[in-house]
């Protein structure tokens, strides 16, 4: 941009989500378009929120004693078929290697859309007795997946993500650990991006290809789709009994060893965007913020404003992300520039708040100014404030769902709660022509039995969609 061309407006979430959406990832530099289709360029700005992730759920597998590996990015194609229900699964959005060089393979490598067939092979040549498990393992990777509809960290060609791939004695521990790591999920997200979310079970038909179980986190957008923002899959012996993982039991049997799966993605950036963003760009929770505090001079060209401002920028650093614009940009630039860079905190420092020993301070979720004193305790009052912050971003997320999430009595109802969008939680006998028939009619998806609803009495309680006995009472909405 030139120096006097000013920051171009952002489409009005309200008047179009979409182009909304893309003019945030776009002007908030998170995200650049790359040459081939579906694959994004992840800019600064959105490296460290993606390291920043990546560092805090470290913490949890290290506290957990996960350990973190690295697998080949190809898997030869007899591999990937011993698991049927898998490929059946991904095999629309495999990436297939057939030439290496000037020669053609003899066999087909797949370009790893998960990696479960992979840890499966390693799993059967390292696991030999219950005394080599629990095998707690995880990695960090991009993957494949060949999309045909794409959007910007929601569903993109290639992504990031970590996989978690464990190996257990008994059906039970791997139940115990798939769900441990959900909660870690939801923590994640909570603590980390001030995301609410619903936890619970997915439907048969929604569950991840060759799994018992799957488990999963889903939140609300603020245009009221859902997504899906982590998952943990209990998969049984499905995948040992494809790849032979056996083990001799405690009493010299031989059995075959218990797994999950469990992973999140980049899309949680995506989910970041939607719900706390606004009309003047992002906006970022304190504590995934590459930047949590920005330093604006005002009337730097005063003497000892600079310097001030400098002062003030080496007193923070101790504490926080911080960063001084001292570029020679108008002073309103820089706010707008900061405000579309969702920066949590912005500071003004001129003449006379260095003579009034104070700092002009502005919070980005509600564009509130105050003033802070200049002094030994004002690390410990912005503390409290990025603090303030995450918390109303996380409840004003938190009230926006729970107004969004509604029960439905009747089919006709069911219909019109899910044309205006949000959760709609309704009885369901199980069966899979009423999803079907649902999504064609609505769009709307089963998007979890959440755990609250998974022990209720439903006698009597009958289907909306085809009046049969309801088994069970679920989260629908149309999703990302």
């Amino acid at each position: 941009m030139g120096k006097q061309e000013f920051v171009k407006e952002i489409t009005s979430r309200d008047v179009d989500f979409a182009q909304w959406y893309t003019d945030v990832v776009v002007k908030g530099e998170l995200a650049a378009y790359s040459g081939v289709k579906g694959s994004m360029i992840l800019r600064p700005t959105a490296t460290a929120i993606w390291e920043n992730i990546r560092n805090e759920f470290n913490k949890h597998l290290e506290r957990l004693d996960h350990e973190n590996v690295m697998m080949p990015l190809l898997i030869p194609e007899s591999l990937l078929l011993k698991e049927a229900e898998h490929v059946e699964g991904f095999a629309p959005e495999v990436a297939w290697v057939t030439e290496g060089g000037n020669n053609k393979l003899a066999e087909r490598l797949a370009i790893r859309p998960t990696s479960e067939v992979l840890f499966a092979e390693h799993f059967r040549d390292i696991i030999k007795s219950y005394r080599d498990l629990p095998v707690l393992y995880n990695q960090w990777a991009n993957v494949i997946r060949w999309e045909k509809t794409t959007r910007p960290f929601l569903r993109t060609t290639e992504f990031h993500w970590q996989e978690g791939h464990t190996c257990h004695e008994t059906f039970e521990d791997a139940d115990i650990e798939a769900r441990q790591m959900l909660t870690v999920y939801r923590d994640l997200v909570g603590d980390l991006l001030a995301i609410p979310v619903v936890s619970g079970i997915k439907t048969q038909s929604e569950k991840f290809a060759g799994a018992y179980e799957t488990y999963t986190n889903e939140t609300l957008m603020y245009d009221g789709k859902a997504l899906q923002l982590a998952t943990s899959h209990h998969l049984g012996d499905n995948f040992a009994k494809a790849a032979e993982i056996k083990f001799l039991d405690r009493e010299g049997k031989e059995q075959y060893v218990q797994q999950t799966s469990w992973g999140i993605t980049t899309r949680s950036i995506g989910a970041m965007i939607m719900v706390h963003s606004d009309d003047r760009g992002l906006v970022l929770p304190p504590r995934v913020a590459p930047t949590q505090i920005m330093i604006v001079p005002i009337m730097q060209h005063k003497e000892g404003v600079l310097e001030a401002a400098n002062e003030l920028k080496a007193q923070l650093k101790a504490d926080f992300k911080v960063k001084l614009d001292d570029s020679d940009k108008k002073p309103g630039w820089k706010f707008n520039e900061t405000e579309m860079k969702g920066i949590p905190v912005r500071i003004e420092l001129g003449p006379r708040d260095i003579e009034n020993k104070v700092v002009t301070v502005c919070r980005r979720d509600t564009l509130e100014k105050s003033t802070l004193p200049l002094d030994e305790n004002l690390n410990e009052n912005l503390m409290a404030l990025l603090d303030e912050i995450h918390e109303n971003l996380y409840e004003t997320a938190k009230k926006r769902q729970k107004e969004k999430t509604r029960h439905a009595s009747t089919k006709e109802e069911f219909i019109e709660m899910i044309k205006e969008g949000g959760f709609v939680i309704a009885p369901y006998s199980g069966s899979e022509q009423v999803e079907d028939e649902i999504k064609e009619l609505t769009g709307a998806t089963p998007r979890c039995i959440a755990f609250e609803n998974i022990d209720l009495d439903l006698t009597g309680v009958k289907d909306i969609w085809n009046g049969e006995d309801a088994k069970l009472m679920v989260h629908w909405a149309r999703a990302y």
